[in-house]
């Protein structure tokens, strides 16, 4: 079990990395990303974002990037994104003294994402999107169409993590926190399997 992090400590100048470190996050191995491709290390968002003092800190920092563009509302995929769609939403609150609503785009069982729960959006709306590890930019991407589909055009885009290979097309201006750098392959030229090593698939989608 990781020891927790210490809190006190002064979390505004850490890095991501530094963030990831403290939690035991960044994860060596064998892995199966989300993408089918492999890799050696593994960043499990979830254990930084287990700690509400982190997560709010990853909000202000996205709060931060999104503030100039005015937003009146967040969206985040499921899951890691509703976490940190609520939090940039409160600290845009805050920043902005109005309220900014933070809501979540849902996988649905026909592919691709979408907006329920009745939630509505005015084709006036002010939408920002946040998410938190970026390699392919299929959950971003998915989350562009959600919004669009309820008619809206999303402002800009924060990560917690960038860990593409390049621009994702598409996609709206793109604001990462920060980029660690992990080298993946697919799983026919991988080195680790042809090595011996058993992969394992961390997470879920």
């Amino acid at each position: 079990m990781t020891d927790a992090p210490r809190f006190g400590c002064a979390w505004e100048s850490a890095t991501i990395e530094d963030l990831f470190a403290a939690t035991g996050a960044l994860l060596d191995g064998h892995f199966i990303l989300t993408s089918g491709r492999h890799a050696g290390r593994y960043l499990e968002k979830f254990w930084v974002l287990q700690y509400p003092d982190m997560t709010v800190e990853v909000g202000r920092r996205m709060a931060d990037a999104l503030v100039g563009y005015d937003p009146t509302l967040v969206v985040g995929p499921t899951t890691g994104g509703v976490l940190l769609a609520h939090e940039a939403a409160r600290q845009l609150g805050e920043r902005l003294e109005r309220t900014v609503r933070g809501v979540f785009a849902e996988r649905v069982d026909a592919g691709g994402r979408a907006l329920r729960r009745g939630w509505t959006v005015q084709p006036d709306e002010r939408v920002v999107l946040v998410d938190d590890i970026l390699t392919t930019g299929l959950s971003l991407l998915e989350t562009v169409a959600a919004v669009r589909a309820a008619g809206a055009e999303p402002l800009a885009a924060a990560v917690l993590v960038d860990r593409s290979a390049g621009p994702i097309e598409g996609a709206p201006p793109l604001h990462a926190l920060g980029r660690i750098e992990i080298p993946s392959w697919d799983a026919a030229d991988c080195p680790l399997c042809a090595a011996g090593s058993a992969p394992v698939k961390p997470g879920s989608r």
